[in-house]
């Protein structure tokens, strides 16, 4: 199943059931309000979901209208929980051979997490409102994972059951305050401001034999202001969504509708790019000895899809950096 949320000017928004080929929508919201309220509900609301669902692919869902994503919400424009891993080595090992950073002990072992902001998710066409250029900015693909609920000391094996729908992300980064935060021991705060998603949540079986091992063996290509930058695969997770989402229960239950994030997608060798800034100039500083990437500028634009057998799977991300207003009295 595929499911956007619509702004409607309430803050979860609108529910609506979106085709696989997304060009069509229908309104799910008699069935569950909102998509968190199907995700509480699912074993209650999944079946009726997945009829809904197939009678608009079948061309016989009433009251059926055309998809725009313009018009879409996160998925989520809220979530319980945002806990983003960094399950992609290859990210973290460039950073420490570019940087001469000591490799974090355990991190092959024990998955890297932080707990963003989940208060307030932007939009897949969302300009991204951010106070000041020299803050770093930088644009961070991943992949995501929505979650029922999860308790505590639940196991990776367990953990697979507990996942309910896969989402497409663009981890917003201020690399300024990065390192700063990172060595006070507390972790990200400043450097992570809202999260964008792409306008469609699915279902694992919608991308069929690419869902195996708990990681999502799609390409994410990317584009920064029309030009190709990247298009690595999501098979190369060091950690699996289940291997996260039991990372994150091993002391505390997590509620329905926590999203799971997979870090920057990376991969070995170079030649499938990268995900973000950051990667590209730490590539950049080891094969040339200098960084010649800047980070963003106000008026740039960052573009991310996955397609499966050609076709795109959750919808783009397609935003501009502005610079944001001041804040009124």
């Amino acid at each position: 199943m595929k499911f956007a949320t619509l702004k409607n000017g309430r803050k979860d928004g609108r529910l609506v059931v979106v085709s696989r080929d997304l060009r069509h929508a229908v309104a799910a919201d008699d069935i569950a309000a909102t998509l968190l309220d199907a995700v509480e509900r699912w074993d209650e609301v999944a079946a009726a979901l997945a009829q809904r669902y197939d009678a608009l692919n079948a061309g016989q869902a009433p009251g059926a209208f055309a998809f725009d994503p313009v018009a879409a919400a996160a998925p989520l424009p809220r979530a319980p929980q945002w806990c983003d891993g960094s399950a992609f080595l290859n990210h973290g090992r460039l950073m420490e051979k570019a940087f001469d950073i000591a490799p974090i002990p355990d991190s092959e072992r024990i998955p890297l997490m932080y707990q963003g902001g989940s208060d307030d998710f932007l939009g897949p066409h969302d300009d991204v409102p951010l106070p000041d250029e020299a803050h770093g900015i930088d644009f961070e693909g991943e992949f995501g994972a929505i979650v029922g609920p999860v308790p505590m000391g639940c196991t990776a094996a367990q953990a697979r059951s507990r996942i309910r729908l896969l989402v497409q992300i663009n981890d917003v980064s201020l690399r300024a305050f990065g390192p700063r935060e990172m060595r006070t021991g507390f972790g990200f705060f400043q450097a992570k401001p809202s999260s964008s998603f792409a306008p469609v949540a699915v279902t694992p079986d919608e991308i069929g034999e690419a869902w195996r091992d708990a990681r999502v063996h799609l390409d994410l290509a990317v584009q920064y202001n029309g030009q190709w930058f990247g298009e690595p695969n999501g098979r190369e997770m060091n950690f699996g969504f289940d291997e996260l989402i039991a990372h994150a229960a091993k002391t505390r239950r997590l509620s329905a509708g926590t999203v799971i994030g997979s870090g920057t997608v990376s991969n070995a060798g170079g030649a499938k790019g990268s995900a973000c800034i950051a990667e590209r100039r730490a590539i950049e500083l080891i094969d040339q000895g200098e960084s010649r990437t800047p980070f963003m500028h106000f008026g740039d634009r960052v573009r991310m899809e996955a397609r499966w057998q050609g076709a795109p799977v959750f919808g783009a991300i397609d935003q501009q950096v502005v610079c944001a207003a001041p804040p009124q009295d």
